[in-house]
């Protein structure tokens, strides 16, 4: 199910950047096309139909492993983590149909976004589909929901361990959660409110890629140097946080938030979802 979103000159990025090395600001004006977009993140279901249509492999199972949070690993299971961030483990044989790895389904989970899902999965996803990611621009545009200085999708109210507003982490990353919203890990696509343009799940329960390549709009010394690397790894925009997000560590459920991975990344809260021309 896709919704129209109006074209128009609007802002996107912005003057009050909580992490600046990412690229968050400054504002700017933008005049976009009116364009469609799903409402729903794609879904372990339209993936595997994807799948089961093409028979694609993606890049997870080309390398034959991905990312798995340290929480949903099987007890006993030991497996690498990549330096700085030892909640993360480097699992064989997790991708999008087994998430934590072997002997894990998503048989349960087929209403959840697909995960494990690399922008050149997505991209090859879209092209079967007949849509396109969205630009970066458009994705925050339809983020807002109607709302061109809106912060979160449902406008200003910050979420807490006790307002779920959206699928985050609650008590203290990565130790404890507390599970107050009920979901460990990704919630189903159309969980919680719509925005008002009615989309779901923007902000929060998975990142989501974007086309654009990965720039910061600076001509800072740290940036220069940020846009050499995102360059060399053709490095591409993901929006909107996960369910690992906290305002603790990764306060970047925001909507100007932003981040940037190579092309061939994936990850347990990696997903995306489609725009469509008009």
């Amino acid at each position: 199910m896709t919704v129209a979103i109006p074209g128009g000159t609007v802002t996107v990025g912005t003057d009050a950047p909580v992490f600046r090395a990412d690229g968050e600001g400054p504002a700017r004006r933008v005049t976009l096309r009116p364009f469609r977009i799903d409402v729903h993140a794609v879904s372990n279901r339209r993936f595997a139909a994807f799948v089961g249509a093409t028979g694609y492999q993606t890049e997870a199972e080309r390398y034959g492993w991905s990312y798995v949070f340290h929480s949903f690993l099987a007890p006993g299971v030991q497996a690498p983590s990549p330096e700085g961030t030892p909640w993360w483990r480097q699992v064989q044989g997790a991708y999008w149909a087994a998430p934590e790895g072997p002997g894990s389904s998503i048989a349960d989970r087929l209403d959840h976004p697909a995960t494990h899902i690399a922008w050149n999965d997505a991209n090859a996803f879209a092209a079967w589909a007949g849509g396109r990611l969205p630009s970066e621009a458009e994705w925050e545009h339809a983020a807002k929901g109607g709302d061109d200085a809106a912060r979160f999708p449902w406008g200003a109210t910050e979420p807490d361990d006790g307002n779920a507003l959206c699928n985050i982490w609650q008590g203290h990353f990565p130790t404890q959660n507390t599970l107050s919203d009920g979901f460990l890990g990704t919630a189903p696509v159309d969980a919680y409110r719509p925005n008002g343009h009615g989309l779901f799940n923007t902000c929060g329960n998975v990142w989501e890629w974007c086309a654009d390549p990965f720039r910061i709009r600076s001509i800072s010394a740290a940036a220069k140097q940020r846009n050499q690397a995102a360059a060399a790894e053709r490095e591409r925009v993901m929006k909107g946080g996960s369910y690992l997000c906290h305002i603790s560590y990764c306060y970047r459920y925001r909507i100007a938030a932003r981040s940037g991975r190579s092309p061939d990344t994936s990850a347990g809260h990696t997903g995306f979802r489609l725009a469509h021309d008009p």
